[in-house]
This record gives structure tokens, sequence and C-alpha cells, in this order.
């Protein structure tokens, strides 16, 4: 069993807190400080969870660019006052950094009981199929 040690315990919570601020911002229209604030906390709880050199390696992996420019460009274009554009171009780029772990996540998922039972439906069965695929996100 892994060992969760106290600055991972923390990137948890400013990553949860970060996430929280990014929807409150969405839900009070786009509000740029509180978007701000959400992607401030949500890179420091990464930072704090896979630790810093990982992190940034993460991020400028040489094929990965591409998505952290638009990630990064997302978040600038927050700070300077256009919220709605910037959180699209910062949800594409983070679409473009994280499809990798999707199939994780999905199957992860899956496994969850109440979850599993969702992801089990029809209708968005065939849905969490494609998004489970390994190669389809590539």
């Amino acid at each position: 069993m892994m060992q969760i040690t106290d600055f991972q315990k923390i990137g948890v919570g400013l990553a949860g807190f970060g996430i929280a601020f990014l929807f409150l911002g969405m839900l009070l229209f786009f509000d740029k400080g509180l978007l701000a604030i959400g992607n401030i906390l949500f890179i420091c709880g990464l930072a704090f969870v896979i630790g810093l050199e990982r992190t940034f390696r993460f991020f400028f992996q040489q094929h990965k660019l591409k998505a952290t420019g638009f990630f990064v460009g997302g978040m600038f274009i927050v700070l300077i006052g256009w919220p709605m554009i910037g959180m699209l171009v910062e949800l594409y780029g983070f679409f473009l950094l994280f499809s990798g772990f999707f199939p994780v996540a999905v199957n992860f998922l899956r496994r969850v009981p109440v979850v599993g039972t969702i992801l089990n439906l029809p209708g968005i069965r065939s849905i969490a199929d494609k998004v489970g695929e390994s190669n389809s996100m590539v």
C-alpha cells in the first residue's frame, strides 16, 4: 500500500478547491477573479500531488507543448478580461493534456458501485466505451 504524504493531502485539497472555484466562476457568469483563483489553485494542487519536477515535465513534454500553450494561453486570456473565450481555450488545452488519462479514469469509475451502474446505462454506455478506448483519444 502506498503512503500518502501530507503534501499530497494538501495538494488534493488545493486541486479540489481549484475545481470548486472554477465551477463557481462559471456559474457566476464567468467571473474572472474566481476563474483566476481556480486556475492557480488547481495548478498548485497538481504540483503538490505529483511534485514540482514531475509537474514541469508533464506540461513541457515535446508532444504536449501545443496543449500546454492552449491551457496557459486560456489562463492568460481569462486574466486579461475575456473569461468565456479564455475558458474555452483552456478547456481545449485541458482536454489535449489529459486525454491520455480519460480511459484510465473511465475504467476506474466503472468499478465504483453507483457510478459504474450509471455508466452501464444504454445511452451512456456507448459514450463511456468510446472515451474508455485508449486508441480513440490519440
